[in-house]
């Protein structure tokens, strides 16, 4: 896929690049059948206040219901109708018409085409798009929307252009490789599909002006240090102030910058390489 640069009419447009959409083979209308409104929330809860702060406005949406799991699609086999643009995901998304008639969204593997058919079993074969068990896929092999406990559905390793690879099957685990270096246990009976996540240039789109991150729904962050004091612990003073003369703090007091808020896991045990961890040279 490439990336479509614009003219520089105006200085916003100078900067920016969207998609070409060259991998889409549908309009702009998805799957009725397949999608339910979204309601905006603007990052409030159910009493009305902000528990997500920078969030709001934004361009309405239409939510396409995506099937990660494809449990009750076992050993029924699919074919690409349609690779659909998907504005609620950074990754595109994929039209499957079922054997037994029934329509499903799926994540669009990179390099998949219309009319590929896939399959959801535990042993099949490794084309792209097929989604298959842990304990059947060879060593180095990519994958993606990658189940964390069995029958649970995809969980990791679903947005753009990821990837995730086999290590190794030992025991009862398999250790996967994920796009952020750690490597993990996870159950070699929990199912993953075959491939990278399509939509690989996504990381390379400029966004051009601040407008364009309103139409996503992103509001404007406002620095602590510009702040007056009774709204922020970095506020105040006669001129600028470097946050370093002061210990880094959220709006509430806490720490930050540095400080350790990820409390323990139970699966921190299958944790076998952290990504944090430093290679020696």
């Amino acid at each position: 896929m490439a990336i479509k640069v614009y003219k520089p009419t105006t200085p916003g447009r100078r900067n920016m690049s969207g998609y070409s959409f060259e991998e889409i083979t549908k309009g702009k209308k998805p799957e009725k059948s397949l999608t339910v409104g979204k309601k905006k929330r603007a990052g409030r809860n159910n009493q009305g206040r902000i528990t997500i702060r920078h969030q709001g406005g934004g361009h309405k949406k239409l939510y396409r219901i995506v099937d990660f799991k494809m449990r009750d699609k076992i050993g029924i086999p699919g074919k690409v109708a349609s690779i659909e643009y998907d504005p609620n995901r950074t990754a595109y998304i994929m039209l499957v018409n079922y054997a037994d008639g029934e329509k499903r969204y799926h994540l669009a593997p990179e390099g998949i085409q219309v009319g590929t058919e896939i399959i959801t079993k535990d042993k099949a074969k490794l084309d792209i798009g097929n989604r298959v068990s842990l304990k059947t896929i060879p060593s180095g092999f990519e994958i993606h929307n990658l189940e964390l406990k069995k029958g649970k559905g995809g969980q990791v390793i679903r947005s753009a252009g990821s990837k995730g690879k086999v290590v190794a099957v030992e025991g009862e685990y398999a250790q996967v490789e994920m796009p952020s270096g750690e490597v993990r246990l996870v159950d070699k009976n929990c199912h993953a599909t075959i491939g990278s996540v399509g939509n690989i240039e996504h990381q390379n789109v400029k966004i051009g002006k601040a407008g364009r991150r309103r139409w996503m729904g992103k509001k404007p962050e406002v620095r602590g240090k510009v702040m007056n004091p009774i709204d922020h612990p970095h506020g105040g003073g006669e001129g600028a102030q470097p946050i370093g003369l002061k210990n880094p703090k959220t709006p509430w007091g806490m720490p930050a910058l540095g400080f350790k808020t990820r409390k323990r896991k139970y699966s921190d045990k299958l944790i076998v390489k952290n990504r944090r961890l430093k290679k020696k040279k």
